[in-house]
Formats: C-alpha cells, sequence, structure tokens
C-alpha cells in the first residue's frame, strides 16, 4: 500500500515532509496539494502559514508551539479537523521547535495524517532532517515532497538564470555557515555561485569572494523576498554591491536580518538582468489594490489582479441578507416547480445563491429548472448557474446589464409561449427598467425580493486609515453602490490612489464624491476592468522608463493635497 492510500485509523498515522517553495504559494506541487487537502493536522512555521494554509481543509485551529499540549485530543474519523501549529522560532534545539517535533510524532502515532510543511525544500531543511530521523527511529511511516529550493527558484524569479549556453559550473553557499575553506573553493572557481545570505551580510559575503580571488567588477544581483510581490533586486557587483543598498537606503535597516539570496558570476546572466526581468516588470507589480466588494465575489477577481503581480485587499462594502419577508420568494420558488413561470431572469451572483439556498431548504436541485428558460445578466452570473447545473438560455450579446438583456429577449407569442410569466428574484433595490421592458414585450413579471443589501461594516482602523492616507495604490469601483459605501465606511481615498470605474454611471458616482477618475474599463466587466488597470500600470512603467526615471508605485508619491474631481 503506498503512503498516498494509507487510511486515516490508529494503526496508520503519517507524516508528510512537505516542501512549501521560497514564498510563492503557486510554487506548490500539486502532490503537495493533495497532501494538505488531505492532512488532519498541519505543522509549520510562521512564515510557511499563508503559503500552505489556503489549501487547507476549512475550519483550522491555530495553536502557539508554546503552549500547553499535555491535554490536547484530537477529534475521531467522523470529525476530521486541522491543526496549524505556529512556530516562529528558527533558533536550534528551541523548545518551540521540539514541540513541534513532538506534535508530528504525537499526532501519528494517533492515527493522523500529518502535513510538516518546511520552507523551501524539506532535503535542505535541518530540521526536516531530524524529525525525518525520528519518524524513522519510531516505525512511522513517512514521505517526502520536495518543493522548490530559494537558491534556485528567487533567481528565476529574479530573472537570473544560473547557467548559460557554456554550461558554467554553479556553486551553492550558505554565508551564514560558511567556512573559510568554503569561501576559498568558490573563489577559485569561474562558475556562478548562488549566496543564500541576509541583507545586512550580503556586502560581508561580497567582500569574502574578492578576498578568495573574484574580480571585485564580477556581477552580482541581490534579491530580497523572492518570488513574492514584495520581490525587490538590486544589480551591481562585488565591489559596489555595498554602496548599491546604501544608495537604495536600504542599509543601515531594522529589516537588516532578513533572507537574501545572491548571485554572482559573469556568466549567469545577471548583466542581462533588464531583458529577463519577468516578475518584478509585470504591469501591476507590487501595487496595493483595494477591491470593495462583497468577498464572494472578489475571489475570482482578485485572482485575476495577482496574475499582474498586485496584492489585492478585499474590502467588503455590501452585505447580504435575507428578504425580510420571506413568504413572497417561498412562493416563487414552489411556483418553479409547479409551471407557474416561462422564464427566470438572474441579474446577480446573489440572486443565484438566494435560490440555491432556498432550494436546498426545500430539498430541490437543479432539475427543477426542467422546463424553465433561464436568462443570466454577466459573465459572473452565468458561472455561477454552470456551477448549480443550469446552463443560461440567454446571456445579453451586448452590454451586460438590464437595457442589455432587454434587447435580446423574445417577446411573448402565445402561439410558442404557454406561459406569459417571468420570475425575477432580486435585491431590495428598484429594477424597474427591466420589469417596464418585460410588461412592454407581453410577459407578466413576478418581481420578487430575494436578498436584501446593507451597507457593510466599517473595516479595521488600519485599512481606514490606508484608505484615507494614500496606503493603497488603486481603488477597484463595480458598481455606484461600491462607490458610495466605501466613501461612507471607509471615508475618501487619497488624492495619490489611482481610481478604476467599471463604467460611466459609476465613474459618474465617484465624480460627485470629489475623486478623479484615472480608468474605466472598456465595457461593463470586472475582468475588463482589471485588465484596463493593468494597461495603464503598463503605460505609467514605461512612461517612468522612457523619461529616466525610476518606476514607483502611486503611493511611494504623495502630493500634499487631496484627490479632486477634474472638468
Amino acid at each position: 500500500m503506498s503512503p498516498t492510500t494509507l487510511p486515516a485509523g490508529p494503526e496508520h498515522g503519517h507524516v508528510t515532509f512537505l516542501g512549501a517553495g521560497p514564498g510563492d504559494p503557486g510554487l506548490l506541487t500539486l502532490r503537495a496539494v493533495e497532501a494538505l487537502a488531505n492532512a488532519d493536522v498541519l505543522v509549520a512555521e510562521h512564515e510557511v502559514l499563508d503559503v500552505v494554509r489556503v489549501h487547507a481543509r476549512q475550519g483550522v485551529a491555530v495553536l502557539n508551539t508554546d503552549s500547553d499540549t499535555s491535554s490536547r485530543t484530537y477529534p475521531g474519523p467522523g470529525t476530521p479537523q486541522l491543526t496549524v501549529v505556529d512556530g516562529t522560532s528558527t533558533t536550534v534545539g528551541d523548545p518551540a521547535l521540539r514541540d513541534a517535533a513532538n506534535l508530528v510524532m504525537e499526532a501519528a502515532r494517533g492515527g493522523k495524517r500529518v502535513v510538516r510543511a518546511v520552507s523551501g525544500d524539506p532535503g535542505l531543511d535541518t530540521y526536516a532532517a531530524e524529525e525525518m530521523l525520528a519518524c524513522a527511529a519510531a516505525g512511522l511511516p513517512f514521505e517526502v515532497v520536495p518543493g522548490v529550493a530559494a537558491a534556485v527558484g528567487v533567481p528565476a524569479y529574479a530573472g537570473v538564470p544560473l547557467r548559460d549556453a557554456q554550461g558554467a559550473d554553479v556553486r551553492f553557499v550558505d554565508a551564514r555557515s560558511a567556512s573559510d575553506r568554503c569561501w576559498t573553493e568558490v573563489g577559485a572557481s569561474d562558475g556562478t555561485v548562488v549566496v543564500s545570505a541576509t541583507l545586512d551580510s550580503v556586502a560581508a559575503a561580497a567582500g569574502e569572494l574578492v578576498a578568495a580571488g573574484r574580480k571585485p567588477d564580477t556581477p552580482m544581483t541581490v534579491t530580497v523576498a523572492g518570488t513574492t510581490t514584495r520581490q525587490r533586486t538590486w544589480s551591481a557587483t562585488l565591489g559596489t554591491i555595498a554602496q548599491t543598498l546604501k544608495q537604495a537606503k536600504v542599509l543601515p535597516s531594522p529589516d537588516g536580518g532578513r533572507p537574501v539570496i545572491a548571485v554572482v558570476g559573469e556568466r549567469s546572466a545577471a548583466a542581462q538582468r533588464e531583458q529577463l526581468s519577468w516578475f518584478e516588470s509585470k504591469p501591476l507589480f507590487g501595487w496595493k489594490v483595494l477591491v470593495p466588494r462583497t468577498k464572494e465575489q472578489a475571489v475570482s477577481l482578485s485572482d485575476q489582479l495577482r496574475s499582474y503581480g498586485a496584492v489585492p485587499h478585499e474590502v467588503p462594502t455590501i452585505a447580504v441578507e435575507p428578504p425580510r419577508t420571506p413568504q413572497q420568494m417561498e412562493r416563487a420558488v414552489k411556483g418553479l416547480v409547479t409551471g407557474r413561470y416561462e422564464w427566470i431572469a438572474f441579474t446577480s451572483v446573489n440572486a443565484v445563491k438566494a435560490v440555491r439556498e432556498k432550494f436546498e431548504e426545500y430539498g430541490l436541485d437543479a432539475r427543477a429548472f426542467a422546463g424553465i428558460k433561464v436568462a443570466a445578466v454577466g459573465e459572473q452570473t452565468a458561472k455561477a448557474l454552470v456551477s448549480f447545473g443550469v446552463k443560461p438560455d440567454l446571456v445579453p450579446s451586448g452590454e451586460q446589464s438590464a437595457a442589455g438583456l432587454l434587447e435580446d429577449w423574445p417577446p411573448y407569442d402565445p402561439v410558442f409561449d404557454p406561459i406569459d410569466r417571468v420570475f425575477l428574484p432580486r435585491a431590495d433595490i428598484a429594477t424597474e427598467t427591466l420589469v417596464a421592458g418585460l410588461i412592454e414585450l407581453g410577459w407578466e413579471v413576478d418581481d420578487v425580493t430575494a436578498y436584501r443589501t446593507v451597507r457593510a461594516s466599517p473595516p479595521p482602523a488600519e485599512t481606514r486609515e490606508a484608505i484615507k492616507g494614500g496606503g493603497f495604490d488603486a481603488v477597484l469601483f463595480t458598481s455606484s453602490s461600491t462607490v458610495r459605501n466605501l466613501v461612507g465606511i471607509a471615508g475618501k481615498p487619497h488624492n495619490v490612489t489611482v481610481i478604476a470605474c467599471i463604467g460611466p454611471a459609476t465613474a459618474k458616482t465617484a465624480e460627485e464624491h470629489g475623486l478623479r477618475v484615472d480608468v474605466m474599463a472598456p465595457e461593463p466587466s470586472v475582468h475588463k476592468l482589471a485588465e484596463a488597470l493593468a494597461d495603464f500600470g503598463l503605460k505609467r512603467r514605461a512612461a517612468a522608463q522612457e523619461a529616466g526615471d525610476p518606476v514607483t508605485r502611486p503611493s511611494e508619491r504623495r502630493p500634499g493635497s487631496r484627490r479632486r474631481r477634474t472638468t
């Protein structure tokens, strides 16, 4: 029986030592994702949690490694629960690390599937190696899921290939533990050297290489926070790296102990980084983008923003609640089953969700839509229906709005349409345009409140200060209500923040609130809005480079006056 098929039970505990990579969650392997999804217990240091926990089970419990574990119990097979041990220490022999190792052993002996996640690759992690030996000595089955090592992954994200066509040697050195003999050996070589160091020790490492025989003009790159949207890379030489870091104002710094990866070598392509820097040159690299939507709606948009290098920050501005009087909705759903309607029209994802929840309450599923034509406004609404098992019969061919739906909606024909009634589940805000248009086409409409939209609670004080103080580089407004609600619960975005709106109506509302609109989507789609912001960022970067200016984010320039509406 393979390790991946071991059942959970008192006799079959199992440990997976998993490499979480250098920081980008997208670098997790498929096997790593599978192991995380099936884990009963997850043991990980603090910096690894953000990388791995997105693939873990819901309802995660977070425990500190220095907490009392003597009375800890694990739920039985019928109630699987994921446990996260948050150990922040990296000191050899630290009690917190011993507690993490003890939990691995304790949980595995109790029949649990344990994932021990480490940064980079487990084969390069001293603690993981010691825990593997402990498992072997105890007779506990384990497996190793390799991860992308920082010494390999970070240079790739920095645009610094380690080998060229001539196949230069590549040496790896950990400056924090390298001996004089090690420096002498790599100094005598003309190959590429990858140095793991800290920000405040990398210049000393460069000095060691020069002292060992490397030329001071040998190209060198230094990358901090590699593979994340905080990544930053400096290009210099062994002789100039200290001055380069000083001019960049990153040293001296309280963060000088941050890990860095440095690449040294004539043939390491360091000199070609301008052409090969694919990651840091993304159109919105490092931009903090505010996404003021309901959380359910923000997910796909946030994923798209991340693909452009942005750091999305979701702030719900609208909360969705059930209708105050549910009887009307209950009658309409029963009417679907009894054949009262010819059409049902969904104008939002929330409308789909409201009907689906009512279906589940009555024990119904997508088969209840049999014989009923289904219309949907918007790409996301259509996708929500498809995930429910319903393929829309009508989606506007043009503008994704009530007007666009009416453009394509067929008039009522008593010969071909046995029923003349349309079910329109909606929010508690008016839909007169759609209702009036359907009536004009000859249809009877049951206009039913399926859910209520209310202003969400204010975000944390830190977020409010970032919004008003220029901490965000851009904000995406996807409706007029998101403008009004964000301003109402958090205040106006600072004048340096790029304002992007989904359409003319939203832009008008933004201007009425004293905001200047910088970006507008070419069509009313959240994905087109994200594309338009990315294009804006790309042009902004190109203009800075053409002018010989450093590429900065909007939040790095802070004029004193608040943004005003332009005329």
